[in-house]
């Protein structure tokens, strides 16, 4: 056994070496309801609507007594709440048979009718659903996350939103949430976030408490069944050895064996509150779809599956042979089930969902519902609270001693929130948080080194020289703002995008009053986890009605650092926009990010928001903001030209920019000594702001030319993406151009003389009329 730990190789030790367990007469008949539920309703909708795809369950049928048994039993043991993740092999036959969902409903699907007020919609297989079950100890609320078909990468969304709900029940031991992932066999060893997802089990930032994994191990991938080909290792569920997670392998065709495993395994979670795995080895008994011919590709493996008689029916005569009931009996249990089909109704004796009464624990959505994103919110502070967030934030305790760079810092910060220092953006930012704590708002902060900050521009956790072990001396200021301040976490995460982000999308959809943000190490790497931002973050809302406040820092600038350090590929981000689904904002001054923070709290409206942040504008003095510009104001989705000299009446270009060329154009306009041109700064590229827009051109009435200026290459960054709204503006008297670097293959240029030579060469055409 390749457990370390004594405590928990002994208790398995004793449970399997123990006399098999005989289970009671009740169960066994329930076992076999369970499985003639499943089994029916499978035929059922396989003769109704033929043709059509619901990726059947049948030859893993097991599955529905066995979730059936985890949700009595694991309500026994004190669960409140099961969140369950999982694909779409099998999925309308657990969320008719274990959550209750009305089969006239599922119908409607089938005949076309489906859900008014999403702008896209999704196939029925990917749906989620939610209910409260009745039973005998009590009611569980049980949730099936809504999932994409990209295989398993809906594990880390189950496990951050289990990681919200246990917070907001202050449940720290995972005693009342219980996240239960199931999985294929070819996808559990094949997809690389599932490796990811159990390499957070265990951290301080990701942990749930333990995740009972079951799999179904129909011992094929879609066409691929060939052991040479499947994987590397001899079991698909190899990888959980990796945290040391037990896996308990059970033959699916016997389902007392497989609710005895279930069994064992949620005492293992209860017990030491540790990722456990149960493989349910079982087959396919049709193609990998209802339109699908197996035979093409399987035909020996075919030949044996179609002779075999069905789990219920071995189960049946098994029942029957031993007398515990008849053959009218089992008849009797099909008939009835299909009866209730055909009335669109649910047996009592499968699953029974509880009256629907407001679920004590629900985050509350309502107020967010039907928001309008031109909804405004008072962002300001005052400068006597300003002062106060500012003392909170750079006292340090008795005794500990700083790094002489964070100290100096401090001491800055303490300048800054004083009126004496321009307030950088590392001090916006906490400013920001600290406000949003100490009015109730969560804030929670994760991603690779985002505790110090890429760039060591945020020191949100200090670290005291002196001490003497690696777990002592940490002080996070922002977690002593007040007594009764909502919680701040930051998080330094392991290296991974994928898992993590998706792990934040799921805690952000389940907690509306978390500031949650994820923070990219570059934005160049926001790319690996690119399936969570388009199949979720993105899209979740069109698909399943799904509100998602989350934010997402995003460095990014041209700073000749190549191709792998300088672009958050913003192009993409705003080819998904549609349906105002979506913010994309660029600040470029420490006082819109503090603005831009708190309206994304502080407004009814929870949309995802994409931050494309800086990197050397971090501590550039210009993009510091005097302290009365939080103290007055909001966040602009259009700043204006600033140099008061300019006379608009002469002025003949106007050059739209946004980001940290800004600052370039600004230096160069000032070596030549323009006056004729102004500069635009575009800080909210979606929604577009059309009406602050068309009132900055209406300034100019003179300026023939607009022009807009990137430091990206032609085909990528914001120009392609928002060129048509700039065309719907101009007067017919005005012509629209652009400055940026050549179209390229590559985000940026590997050479540090090329970067210079591009630089200067789209600067050139900016400012020459």
């Amino acid at each position: 056994m390749y457990l370390t730990d004594t405590a928990q190789k002994r208790w398995i030790q004793q449970r399997m070496e123990n006399s098999p367990e005989i289970l009671e007469p009740q169960v066994q008949r329930m076992l076999l309801v369970h499985l003639s539920a499943a089994e029916t309703l499978e035929r059922y909708l396989h003769t109704r609507f033929v043709g059509q795809k619901r990726f059947s369950l049948e030859g893993g049928e097991s599955l529905i007594p066995c979730l059936n048994i985890l949700i009595h039993e694991g309500r026994a043991q004190g669960i409140e709440e099961i969140v369950i993740g999982m694909a779409h092999r099998g999925r309308l036959n657990v969320l008719v048979n274990c959550l209750g969902r009305l089969p006239r409903d599922l119908f409607l699907e089938f005949e076309g009718v489906h859900e008014t007020g999403l702008t896209s919609g999704d196939v029925k297989y990917h749906q989620g659903f939610s209910s409260d079950v009745d039973t005998p100890t009590g009611s569980v609320h049980v949730a099936l996350a809504f999932n994409p078909s990209h295989l398993e990468i809906v594990n880390p969304v189950v496990e951050g939103s289990v990681r919200a709900r246990q917070d907001r029940r202050g449940d720290k031991q995972g005693e009342w949430v219980l996240p239960v992932l199931i999985h294929g066999d070819a996808a559990l060893s094949g997809q690389g976030v599932v490796m990811e997802t159990l390499a957070l089990s265990q951290t301080r930032g990701f942990r749930t408490g333990g995740t009972l994994h079951i799999v179904i191990n129909n011992q094929i991938g879609f066409t691929t069944s060939d052991p040479r080909d499947t994987r590397s290792s001899t079991y698909c569920t190899d990888l959980a050895k990796m945290t040391e997670t037990p896996v308990f392998h059970v033959n699916g065709d016997d389902p007392e064996a497989v609710v005895r495993v279930l069994r064992v395994a949620l005492d293992y979670r209860t017990t030491f509150h540790r990722d456990v795995m149960v493989d349910i080895v079982c087959y396919r008994r049709l193609g990998h779809n209802e339109q699908d011919e197996p035979m093409v590709t399987q035909p020996w493996m075919y030949r044996k599956i179609q002779a075999l008689p069905t789990t219920r029916q071995r189960y049946a005569a098994h029942l029957i042979q031993s007398a515990r009931l008849t053959q009218e009996e089992a008849d009797a249990m099909i008939e009835d089930y299909r009866a209730a089909l055909d009335r669109g109704e649910l047996l009592e004796s499968i699953v029974r969902p509880s009256p629907k009464v407001p679920y004590a624990h629900a985050a509350q959505w309502t107020p967010y519902r039907q928001a309008d994103w031109r909804t405004s919110a008072d962002t300001t502070l005052t400068r006597a609270r300003l002062t106060q967030l500012t003392e909170r934030l750079t006292l340090i305790p008795e005794g500990f001693e700083l790094h002489p760079t964070v100290r100096k810092v401090v001491d800055h910060r303490r300048q800054m929130g004083e009126g004496m220092l321009a307030v950088d953006w590392g001090m916006g930012e906490s400013l920001a948080y600290a406000s949003l704590v100490e009015e109730g708002y969560g804030v929670r902060l994760s991603g690779q080194d985002c505790g110090r900050g890429t760039f060591s521009h945020r020191h949100a956790v200090w670290h005291d020289q002196n001490r003497q072990r690696w777990d002592a001396g940490i002080h996070i200021p922002l977690q002593h703002i007040s007594p009764t301040q909502a919680p701040f976490t930051v998080i330094d995460s392991l290296l991974s995008e994928e898992a993590v982000l998706g792990f934040e999308y799921g805690y952000a959809s389940a907690q509306p009053r978390h500031l949650v943000l994820w923070e990219a190490q570059f934005g160049d790497f926001a790319n690996g986890a690119q399936v969570v931002i388009d199949q979720f973050i993105s899209s979740a809302e069109a698909k399943w009605g799904r509100l998602c406040g989350l934010t997402l820092l995003l460095p990014h600038g041209y700073e000749g650092q190549g191709p792998e350090h300088s672009s958050a590929r913003v192009e993409r981000y705003l080819q998904l926009c549609a349906d105002y689904n979506l913010q994309v904002c660029i600040p470029s001054t420490a006082a819109q990010i503090f603005h831009l923070l708190r309206r994304q709290m502080l407004r009814p409206l929870r949309k995802p928001l994409i931050v494309i942040t800086p990197k050397s504008l971090l501590r550039r003095k210009e993009a510091s903001s005097p302290l009365e510009e939080f103290i007055a104001g909001g966040f602009r989705p259009i700043l204006a030209e600033v140099k008061e000299t300019i006379d608009p009446a002469a002025v003949q270009r106007i050059v739209v920019c946004s980001g940290k060329v800004y600052y370039d154009l600004v230096a160069e306009r000032e070596q030549r000594q323009i006056e004729n041109i102004v500069l635009m700064r575009l800080e909210q590229l979606y929604p577009f702001p059309h009406e602050e827009f068309v009132a900055q051109l209406a300034c100019y009435p003179a300026a023939q030319s607009v022009l807009w200026c990137q430091e990206e290459p032609g085909n990528q960054g914001a120009w392609h993406r928002i060129q048509h709204y700039l065309v719907r503006h101009l007067r017919p008297d005005q012509h629209l151009s652009y400055a940026l670097r050549p179209s390229s293959a590559a985000p940026a240029v590997g050479y540090l003389n090329l970067h210079e030579e591009q630089r200067r060469a789209f600067l050139e055409a900016a400012l020459t009329l």
